[in-house]
Order: C-alpha cells, then sequence, then structure tokens
C-alpha cells in the first residue's frame, strides 16, 4: 500500500466516522457502506491481494465450497461436560471439562497418545485453556484431541465470545479490561477446579488473561500453579505493531480504525448484513492474519473463518481498545520459578514473535519455541509441535512422565 493510497484510505474511513456521527436512519445506511469500504480497502492493502482469486470465482460456487469446508471435518466438534461459571459482574462464562479416563482400554489409547504420554493415570493436575480475541475455546482442537482422556483439562469461551455470555459490564457501556478478563478466569478456576495443581494455557488475548490472573491474584499462582504456556502472545507494547503493513498504512489504520469499529458497533445489526455481503474478502484477509503456510488445510482455513465470522461486530468494537492498555511485563514475574513454554509463529503478524522472546527474556529459564512458517493462529497450523511441546511442559510439571518427540505428525490434516 503505497503512502498516497493509505491517506486515501484514511480519508475514507475519516469521512465514514463524520457520517455516522450525522445520525439520520437514512444517512447511516450510506455511512455504514463508507465505513466498510475504508475497512475493505485497509485490509485488502494488508492481505496483498490475497481476494484477488476470489473474485474470479462465481459467489453461489463460493457459498458451496465454504459448506463443503463446513462438512469436511471434525473441527470444533468436541465437546466436554458443560458447566457455567459467573463473573464478578454477573456475566455468564461457559466452560467445558474433559475429565481423565479412569481405566482407557489399551484400543481407547492410539499409538501416537502412547508415545506422548507413555501410561494411563497422570498426576491430579487441571490443564486450564484460554483462547484469544476473536476466537473461541475450539480453537484448541487439536491439543484437545490429543490430552482427551489423558490429563484433565477445562476449556472455557472468553466473555461475549463462543457461548459464554455477552458481558453485563459493557451492556452497561462499560470498557472491557484485560483485567476483567483475568477476574473471569479466576471465576472459572474457583468453580470447576477450586483445589489442586493447574497448568494455564493461554493463546493470544488467552495469554493477556492469564498474565492479568497472575497480577491480581499472585497467591493462586504461588500456591497451585505448577507451569505455564504462552502461545503467541504479548505483555505488552502491542500499539506499535504495524501488522505487516508499511509505515503509511500502520498510520492510517491506528488513525481511523477506532472510531470506525466505535461507530459500527453501535450499528451491529446493519453491519452484520454487510459482513456477510463481503464475506469472500474478509475470508482472504482472515487467513492473511492467521496463518503464514501456503498450504494449510482449507478445511482449517475455514474454520478459523467461521470462528472469527461468529463474533458480533460490537464486540470486535469494545474489546480494541484494550490492548493498547495491555502492559503485564511487571506480572511476569509470578511465573519465574515455574516451568514455562513460551511458544509463536515466526511469521506471526498479530503478536510478533519479538514480544514472545521479550516475556522469554523476563523468565530466563523459560523454553522459547519459535515456529517457522506459522502465523497467529499456530496450534492450528502446525498442532503436532504446540502438543508435543504442551506435552513436554506437562511432563515437566509432573502431570506425566517424560515423552517423546511425536515423529511424522505435522500437518493440520493428519
Amino acid at each position: 500500500m503505497s503512502e498516497s493510497s493509505a491517506e486515501a484510505v484514511a480519508n475514507a474511513a475519516s469521512a465514514a466516522v463524520a457520517a455516522s456521527a450525522a445520525g439520520a436512519a437514512g444517512g447511516w445506511r450510506r455511512a455504514t457502506g463508507i465505513a466498510g469500504v475504508a475497512i475493505g480497502v485497509v485490509a485488502a492493502g494488508a492481505a496483498a491481494g490475497v481476494a484477488l482469486e476470489r473474485m474470479t470465482v462465481g459467489r453461489g460456487m463460493r457459498q458451496k465450497a465454504r459448506l463443503a469446508l463446513d462438512s469436511a471435518g471434525p473441527y470444533g466438534s468436541l465437546r466436554g461436560m458443560p458447566g457455567k461459571a459467573f463473573a464478578d459482574d454477573g456475566t455468564e462464562l461457559y466452560y467445558e471439562v474433559d475429565e481423565v479416563d479412569p481405566d482407557p482400554a489399551p484400543a481407547a489409547i492410539g499409538p501416537r497418545r502412547r508415545r506422548l504420554f507413555g501410561r494411563k493415570a497422570p498426576a491430579p493436575v487441571t490443564v486450564v485453556f484460554s483462547h484469544g480475541y476473536c476466537l473461541s475455546q475450539d480453537s484448541w482442537h487439536f491439543q484437545r484431541a490429543a490430552l482427551r482422556g489423558v490429563v484433565r483439562t477445562v476449556h472455557w469461551d472468553q466473555r461475549s465470545h463462543g457461548r459464554s455470555g455477552r458481558g453485563v459490564a459493557q451492556a452497561r457501556d462499560e470498557a472491557v479490561t484485560i483485567e476483567q478478563l483475568g477476574r473471569d478466569l479466576k471465576a472459572v478456576i474457583d468453580a470447576v477446579a477450586p483445589e489442586g495443581p493447574l497448568v494455564l494455557v493461554g493463546h493470544s488475548m488467552g495469554g493477556m488473561t492469564v498474565m492479568a490472573l497472575a497480577d491480581q491474584y499472585p497467591e493462586l499462582i504461588r500456591e497451585r500453579v505448577v507451569g505455564v504456556a504462552f502461545v503467541g502472545t504479548s505483555s505488552g507494547r502491542l500499539g506499535e505493531v504495524n501488522y505487516g503493513l508499511p509505515v503509511a498504512g500502520v498510520n492510517a489504520v491506528r488513525r481511523v480504525l477506532p472510531g470506525v469499529l466505535k461507530a459500527l458497533g453501535q450499528r451491529a445489526e446493519l453491519v452484520e448484513k454487510g459482513r456477510r455481503a463481503t464475506a469472500d474478502l474478509f475470508a482472504g484477509v482472515i487467513k492473511r492474519y492467521s496463518f503464514a503456510s501456503r498450504d494449510v488445510d482449507p478445511a482449517i482455513a475455514r474454520f478459523a473463518e467461521r470462528m472469527i465470522e461468529s463474533t458480533p461486530i460490537d464486540v470486535v468494537a469494545e474489546y480494541y481498545p484494550a490492548f493498547n492498555d495491555h502492559d503485564k511485563t511487571e506480572a511476569l514475574v509470578h511465573f519465574a520459578d515455574l516451568p514455562v513454554l513460551v511458544l509463536a509463529g515466526v511469521q506471526d503478524l498479530v503478536t510478533p514473535s519479538e514480544h514472545s522472546e521479550a516475556i522469554a527474556d523476563v523468565l530466563p529459564g523459560a523454553e522459547l519455541v519459535l515456529v517457522p512458517d506459522a502465523g497467529h493462529l499456530v496450534m492450528l497450523e502446525h498442532p503436532a509441535v504446540v502438543t508435543d511441546r504442551l506435552a513436554d511442559l506437562l511432563a515437566r510439571t509432573g502431570a506425566m512422565p517424560a515423552t517423546a518427540t511425536v515423529k511424522g505428525w505435522d500437518s493440520a490434516s493428519s
């Protein structure tokens, strides 16, 4: 994206925000369209033409392809024992628990699981998975499948995401904060694992949630947490991320995007219709910012697309400002004496791998794993690597015996 085109995008988006403030219902539809075009131009420039091929295929054919991909795999189909916790503002938080299989039949433990974990009865540790922005607990599909029945795991949906309720405080126009997410995680832990050792695993915003938990409840970390995994996350300075854009493009996005998102969030119903109409364009953008591999399984790409599409635009808008305010570098000290895994995709454009390296610098005892040819959704793009390193972390915590590196399972389709 050139500087002149970036400025044009900025001006168009600024005009859209101004028009939205003008207000009349008829004018709003036009203003929403302008804002949608502005964001679309920014996204298209950022994606460097990824949507071009979609313009050459009929819309009906693309819709059929999406439906076929939706039924192509079991991604996101794993379910556990459901439960509900309640945040301090009354928000309903949905979680699922996968318990340890007390006496699995030999056939129930496949060769890969035997190589990973080696025994039937691990130590009584609860592993709590926290997902990222605009995702859901289903984003951990492969890791959940590998650990299922072998160690007790908890998967939960952040407020206003997945099956959790709309944030009560946000319905009152209160800003969402990373600190609130840390308290939400505490509510889930209190409900589903009030005692016993814990391993905390967080991706992106989920990792920030874990840091916020430690910042507010250091005694919980000290007394009960035996291991932590930070996957594709950051402890702060997210306002400096360039998202793979040139300087002019970044400046344009930073200048107008918060206002545009706020305006669009106020007319969510109309905007959702617009999102559906431009689904083809944004599918390319989602892929660009989720994955780095050229050969990522199309069904996996579509799975990620569905999760992100399911996040309402008003939720997207209300979370966005929280990331610029996020700074939990000092909270990392609470993990200094624990086994820690820090893992990131080298080509992550959302939370660049340099942010994971910064976390590892604060925690010199941590294992730092940088995955080549991997983007932001590394746990879906290279599930074997993430699962293998998590299994090793669990072995270090005493949740299971020493593990062997998994061989020949390095793609999402395996």
